[in-house]
């Protein structure tokens, strides 16, 4: 299989079940965004982390893998001819959420109470960290775009929702990690 195709030489391309849209289309953003995320997540991951990060963001890069599918899916192409779901065994569910949600638990734990809104930065992976955070916002803006033209699974919201609170989390549990003082905001008079 040739990584070039030619079919998108004209500024188009397929989504899942074969629909031809321009490659500008909101649907094409919001699938683009979430691999532009998965590859920051991977750059986070490459930084000498503790494993147990590695390992969570291993499972977070797996699971949005699986947003990307959902997302290249047009709802007239959900189900195939013959009935079945187009993504068999592909979905996002409460379960992953709740997993996110107890990894900013176990964090949280750990890390002083906020009192200040925290500036980015502070050493390079905690900024790697804070910039996957900016790019997931902007996912789940775009997924809230293409919801209200057309509907999306509403787990794929909360879950983009969720994991830039985890991404949050985890900076300032980086920070703390690397003893790193976190620059906090303080409104000028």
């Amino acid at each position: 299989m040739k990584v070039y195709t030619k079919t998108g030489d004209k500024g188009t391309t397929a989504l899942f079940g074969g629909t031809r849209v321009p490659k500008h289309h909101i649907r094409i953003e919001s699938y683009g965004t979430i691999d532009e995320l998965n590859s920051h997540i991977g750059l986070v991951r490459d930084q000498n982390i503790h494993q147990d990060y590695k390992a969570v963001l291993i499972e977070i890069q797996d699971r949005l893998f699986t947003v990307g599918a959902i997302l290249a899916t047009p709802p007239e192409k959900e189900t195939l001819k013959n009935g079945q779901p187009r993504l068999q065994q592909l979905g996002i569910e409460e379960s992953d959420i709740e997993y996110l949600e107890k990894e900013i638990d176990t964090m949280e734990e750990i890390l002083p109470q906020m009192t200040h809104f925290v500036l980015p930065g502070g050493h390079t992976t905690v900024s790697y960290c804070h910039i996957a955070r900016c790019v997931c916002r902007r996912a789940e803006r775009l997924a809230t775009h293409l919801n209200d033209i057309e509907p999306i699974d509403e787990f794929v919201i909360k879950y983009l929702n969720r994991l830039s609170d985890y991404l949050f989390v985890l900076a300032r549990k980086l920070s703390y990690d690397l003893k790193v003082d976190e620059v906090k905001w303080i409104p000028r008079k």
